[in-house]
């Protein structure tokens, strides 16, 4: 289940009521530098933004791909462990806009984790250390620590090795050499 808090809304729909809950000059802002960091091919200037401009809690050597798109009125709620790597086009959010309500939720993002290129992460759900989110997942619940899913609706798959050696064995062996 996602973590998120509910703000219901009168009137119009939530998204016309945007201006309410974040100042424009922050989206506007936000917008222009999440778009600097979508294209900047430099690891390292990408995660300054996000830490020092957007509010984002990134880990050290986190590597965000091409064209990733973080939530642009609401970053400080990412948080992102060390050594993670974000695919191609991925789309993190830590906010809903509906009809009669707008949500809100933190987004954890643990260490080593993969992101498939083309996912989308939804607000208020944490994904564990270690896992793997296979490309063009939607994840809209909770991933547990060193765990492989994909799909949409999210599931958890199951990893097979086509030589049969273990994968710790595996990584023992090229440690070794």
């Amino acid at each position: 289940m996602r973590n998120v808090k509910r703000y219901p809304v009168e009137g119009p729909n939530a998204l016309w009521q945007l201006y309410r809950t974040v100042s424009p000059w922050k989206g506007v802002k936000n917008f222009i530098f999440i778009q600097v960091s979508r294209y900047c091919p430099i690891l390292p200037m990408k995660n300054w933004i996000y830490r020092h401009i957007l509010g984002m809690k990134v880990g050290e050597h986190t590597a965000f791909g091409l064209m990733v798109m973080v939530d642009v009125f609401f970053p400080e709620l990412i948080t992102i462990g060390r050594n993670s790597v974000i695919g191609y086009n991925t789309t993190i959010l830590a906010h809903e806009y509906m009809i009669r309500e707008y949500r809100l939720g933190e987004v954890h993002i643990g260490n080593d984790v993969l992101i498939g290129a083309n996912c989308t992460i939804l607000p208020g759900v944490t994904i564990g250390d270690g896992a793997v989110v296979a490309a063009g997942a939607v994840v809209h619940k909770d991933v547990e620590p060193g765990t492989f899913v994909g799909g949409n609706p999210l599931r958890v798959l199951e990893r097979k090795n086509p030589e049969g050696i273990q994968e710790e064995s595996a990584i023992q062996a090229f440690d070794e050499e």
